[in-house]
């Protein structure tokens, strides 16, 4: 597996990180130099400009979001990276902290002045202990060179970072639901309004991104929004990490321009399938996205594009499914894993998810009854938008409802004859 970006070039996983000294020889820490020149919303409006969406699945404009930050009051304020990547199949941020921590710190340090927080945080998922290993150090690395601390290469400005390691949960994706969990809380999300923007962390405002998304920053502020835009194909800006999960010949991560197709990635970068497999369906950005078919492989990864097609792009990460594996028990896996991680905040996902396994566990135990695909059908609804506290069931819904599109008949196979995918 490689990572390519604009400050490290080609990196394989798994060779040690930079030293402060390599990275900086390598064209890093120059962003805040850059940044400082100018006014906090001005480096907000170079971020807006340069079309950054964010990369941990909504896609959402990164400098618009910092620009709803209120102004300055002096009193603190706070950037928190959340980096507990708890979706299936999603494993990109934790490449880019084991092999790049550095990265990740200079873009906090950029973020933090844009938005003027004085405090950064980054909630670290537990399971990563390299990663840790790793931030550590660097941030260590970061303070003795004077890039973190009082007066920052001599400027007015001072942040302080934080390694919080996460006790594990996936709810804490929703970012309120993180907030309430960095202050010591269960992890269950919040009302909103107001956002966390203006009440975040401690009731202060609180700006919260994922680690790719920071990771951008530094290009951005070093080399300027026209060289961002350029990266990308047609209309597009920037790159992105995606990756491929599943019998393919090569699994794993690739930095690629925005805009380039899955087709692209699953064959000319993961290598297609394995011997003796065909692609059945895959999905397009971790267990949380609906499936996409064969005749979709070469739609441009960009969250518009794949949205018209009945999905997400999410976090650009596609977990593939082979023609010999069976479907729903994939499905029945991933529902089992969100109903396990369910907060139990509503109804619809504490006791729906639940309810949802045990009919897919019925299925594929060959118990299964042609009223529960309908019943399967209806769970799709009271778990979708609108109808839950925060995105976790909506999302846990949309495999299954996509499985129902597609794979109706392997339902009613199920209910008939059994999975005869154990028959193989």
């Amino acid at each position: 597996m490689s990572i390519n970006n604009p400050l490290t070039k080609n990196i394989e996983a798994g060779r040690a990180p930079f030293t402060f000294a390599e990275y900086k020889a390598a064209g890093g820490y120059q962003s805040f130099a850059n940044a400082v020149k100018m006014a906090p919303r001005d480096v907000m409006g170079q971020v807006k400009d340069a079309g950054l969406g964010g990369r941990g699945g909504a896609g959402f404009n990164t400098g618009l979001k910092w620009s709803f930050s209120p102004d300055p009051d002096g009193l603190p304020r706070y950037l928190v990276v959340n980096a507990d990547e708890m979706e299936p199949g999603t494993f990109k941020d934790r490449l880019l902290m084991e092999s790049d921590p550095h990265l990740l710190i200079e873009g906090m340090i950029t973020a933090s002045y844009a938005i003027q927080a004085t405090t950064g945080y980054i909630f670290l998922r537990g399971e990563y202990t390299v990663a840790e290993e790793n931030l550590l150090k660097a941030i260590a690395e970061a303070y003795d060179n004077g890039m973190l601390g009082k007066n920052i290469q001599g400027s007015d400005f001072s942040l302080d970072i934080y390694l919080h390691t996460s006790a594990g949960r996936y709810i804490c994706g929703e970012e309120t639901a993180l907030i309430n969990a960095l202050e010591g809380k269960r992890a269950n999300p919040r009302f909103k309004p107001p956002f966390p923007q203006v009440s975040g962390l401690w009731g202060r405002p609180t700006l919260v991104n994922n680690v790719e998304t920071i990771c951008n920053i530094p290009g951005i502020l070093t080399h300027g929004v026209e060289w961002f835009k350029g990266l990308g194909l047609g209309e597009e800006s920037g790159t992105r990490i995606s990756g491929v999960s599943g019998r393919v010949k090569n699994p794993g991560c690739w930095e690629m321009p925005v805009g380039t197709t899955f087709r692209t990635l699953l064959e000319d970068y993961a290598g297609g399938m394995q011997d003796g497999y065909q692609l059945k369906a895959f999905l397009p950005g971790g267990g949380s996205t609906d499936f996409l078919m064969p005749e979709h492989l070469d739609l441009p990864m960009i969250p518009g594009e794949v949205a018209k097609a009945g999905s997400r792009l999410g976090t650009s990460l596609i977990m593939v499914l082979d023609d010999k594996t069976c479907p729903i028990g994939t499905v029945r896996n991933l529902i089992k894993f969100f109903a396990h991680e369910s907060c139990g905040w509503c109804t619809p996902c504490r006791d729906g998810l639940p309810w949802v396994e045990h009919i897919l566990n019925k299925m594929e135990e060959g118990k299964g009854e042609m009223k529960d695909i309908e019943i399967l059908k209806e769970m799709c609804g009271y778990m979708g938008p609108g109808n839950t506290f925060c995105a976790l069931a909506p999302g846990a819904a949309e495999p299954l409802q996509s499985s129902l599109k597609y794979f109706m008949d392997e339902y009613e196979q199920h209910v008939k004859h059994g999975c005869s995918y154990k028959k193989h």
